[in-house]
């Protein structure tokens, strides 16, 4: 019986499968399976480079406090100012208000010694409405004595010289703000000369002038009497008369009193040590804006006021630029074409006598004024001969 009998239970390999599988489950499950892998590979991938770039920074960070190599890769061309451009820049524009100029320009090193081979230069700082007539004259005075001079140009703010890329006055227009004749924008324009003359460091003389000025000696004459000179040569003197005492305005009292009051003319020559001390005014400045107009004419009294209150040992008292007043009127001679001849030179160069560090001289107007345009050909015309340049 025992042995007839089937067994009670199917072997597993007899059991049916009911719950068949068929390719396309197997499919959808191993593409699943593949979404799933390459998700947390990706996941994986983002949070190692984020670890990354967390080490990396701070590692950078790390490094370059010790060695900060960005300082030698950064474009000093466009981003550093080099020693070279901060004794000496290399382009006068610059987006300084006159305030921060004035600032920067009265900085005074405390260091006897320069660290660079300094070549003392005189500055010429020219203050026109627009054109300069006379610059074929001074570029032929100038020739030959680079390195030895600065030229410095305030013009009209909109006013663009036209002059040659060889002529001394080529790029050396400054920033420049509106003047009108007898304010204190006059005396605004020649702290503005003064200030940019002075962001170069090697400028030790400096000298006013105008479009109608022109030199009366030839270029190492003029250089040598002005380096070579222990005072500067600003006009200052009273005289008790409508256009010098009766231009004082008392309420100046008492830090300006009527026994200290001076009248010069404007054209002035200073050394680096009297251009700073006046740059830096602010005291003073402020009364004369305040209270010198109108018809008080500040270019006239502030500069000869403050050097004879507080300079007045490091100034001449005399001007080194010779003008004709002997016609009278608001405005000096004018000379043109038919008035250009030697004798006449030789009257302005040989002009009476003056002291020169404590000695006598006949040489005591190293430029004159005021010339009009028309006397540009004969003045080329002597440049050989009398001028010698």
């Amino acid at each position: 019986m025992w042995g007839d009998s089937k067994p009670m239970f199917k072997s597993q390999e007899e059991i049916p499968d009911y719950f068949p599988s068929t390719p396309r489950n197997d499919w959808s499950i191993g593409l699943v399976k593949l979404v799933t892998i390459l998700v947390i590979f990706m996941a994986g991938v983002v949070i190692g480079l984020s670890i990354s770039a967390h080490f990396g920074r701070y590692y950078n960070s790390q490094t370059d406090l010790f060695f900060p190599s960005t300082m030698y890769t950064s474009s000093c061309e466009k981003d550093c100012m080099d020693f070279k451009n901060f004794v000496k820049p290399s382009n006068l524009m610059h987006t300084m208000t006159d305030q921060q100029l004035y600032w920067r320009a009265s900085l005074v090193p405390k260091m006897e010694e320069f660290p660079f081979n300094r070549v003392p230069k005189v500055a010429f700082l020219f203050m026109t409405r627009g054109p300069l007539p006379f610059a074929p004259l001074w570029d032929r005075f100038f020739k030959g004595h680079a390195g030895l001079y600065s030229v410095y140009v305030h013009t009209l703010p909109d006013y663009r010289l036209n002059v040659s890329k060889d002529s001394a006055f080529y790029g050396r227009q400054i920033p420049s703000e509106e003047v009108s004749w007898g304010s204190i924008t006059l005396v605004d324009a020649e702290k503005r000369l003064l200030a940019n003359a002075l962001l170069d460091y090697s400028n030790e003389r400096f000298v006013l002038l105008s479009e109608s000025c022109i030199p009366v000696f030839n270029f190492p004459t003029v250089y040598e009497y002005l380096i070579n000179s222990a005072q500067s040569y600003v006009e200052s003197y009273f005289i008790e008369t409508p256009q010098c005492e009766g231009r004082y305005n008392r309420r100046m009292a008492p830090h300006i009193t009527l026994d200290q009051w001076r009248k010069g003319s404007e054209w002035f020559e200073l050394s680096r040590e009297l251009a700073v001390n006046i740059l830096s005014d602010v005291k003073y400045y402020s009364l004369f804006r305040k209270l010198c107009r109108p018809s008080c004419y500040p270019d006239e009294h502030y500069i000869p006021t403050f050097l004879h209150m507080f300079y007045g040992e490091l100034n001449s008292n005399r001007t080194v630029t010779w003008v004709d007043w002997s016609r009278g009127g608001p405005h000096p001679a004018r000379y043109g074409a038919v008035n250009i001849t030697v004798e006449f030179i030789q009257s302005i160069r040989n002009n009476g006598t003056c002291l020169y560090n404590g000695r006598p001289t006949s040489v005591c107007y190293l430029f004159a004024r005021k010339f009009a345009p028309s006397a540009l050909e004969p003045l080329m015309n002597l440049t050989s001969t009398v001028l010698e340049f």
